[in-house]
């Protein structure tokens, strides 16, 4: 059995569900979907009802893009709330998501425990001469800015520097239990600084992550750490952990010729 991975669907985009269309059935493999699927229900409902039929086993975590919402209309869900009803589609489908147990699966003959994992952003992805409170206007002035900023409703917490914090620790209570196994994370925000790699972009960084994470995959016994958000496919080593970032993106960041199978990467074994 093997697992592959694919973040950043978008598939708000009728090029990007076209594609998904065209993924190849692999009935007797895992599939990583790394965030960022879509905004709606509808939209994870369309893509774990096709990709669900050609893959064994369904793994998603949720990228900024499941959190968006719209904090300009009077009574309108919050983040939390849109992430409940995107756990809700996730759930009739039998997908594995982060409020899940972890799960230990063999792929290529070895073992591992396998953690999806939502941990947010706190703009720690930052200098260190830039303070917290002028983070975002550090990004602005670069002409930078994230629709997060614009599309999150992060109550009940104060921040979404707090909420966060919140998910981090209890992520972290969480795989402290694993007791020292081996483990495959994925999330769909880098887990390291250093991985942040946008050259056109430099700045967005500091929606890029958490300081809190940078050495998980040391502390956690890790194989692997599968990643998104940042449209730049690659594969970097630290500590001799392998790290994969595996976008797909906008219908525009890619060749019009490559075929979506190409995307669609093997991670293990």
């Amino acid at each position: 059995m093997r697992l592959f991975a694919i973040s950043d669907l978008h598939v708000g985009y009728q090029a990007n569900r076209e594609a998904i269309s065209a993924i190849s059935s692999r009935p007797s493999d895992w599939l990583a979907l790394v965030g960022d699927v879509g905004e709606l229900p509808e939209q994870l409902d369309f893509v774990f009802g096709i990709l669900g039929r050609r893959f064994k086993q369904l793994v998603w975590v949720p990228g900024n893009h499941e959190l968006w919402t719209e904090p300009w209309k009077p009574g309108s869900e919050s983040s939390e709330e849109r992430y409940a009803r995107h756990l809700d589609v996730a759930r009739r489908y039998g997908v594995i998501t982060p409020e899940d147990h972890y799960p230990e699966v063999e792929f290529g003959g070895d073992r591992y425990s396998l953690c999806p994992l939502f941990t947010l952003y706190d703009y720690s992805f930052r200098p260190a001469n830039v303070a917290l409170d002028q983070a975002i206007n550090w990004a602005l002035e670069a002409d930078v800015f994230c629709s997060d900023e614009a599309r999150l409703k992060v109550q009940p917490y104060g921040s979404v520097v707090e909420w966060c914090r919140i998910r981090c620790t209890s992520t972290e209570r969480r795989l402290r239990q694993l007791g020292g196994k081996r483990s495959i994370l994925i999330g769909h925000f880098p887990l390291r600084y250093d991985l942040v790699t946008l050259p056109r972009i430099p700045r967005f960084s500091i929606w890029c992550g958490t300081q809190l994470t940078a050495d998980w995959h040391q502390r956690f016994n890790a194989e692997l750490v599968v990643f998104g958000h940042l449209h730049v496919p690659s594969v970097q080593f630290r500590d001799g952990v392998r790290f994969e970032e595996v976008s797909l993106g906008y219908p525009g960041q890619r060749s019009k010729s490559a075929d979506i199978n190409q995307y669609v990467r093997q991670v293990l074994p």
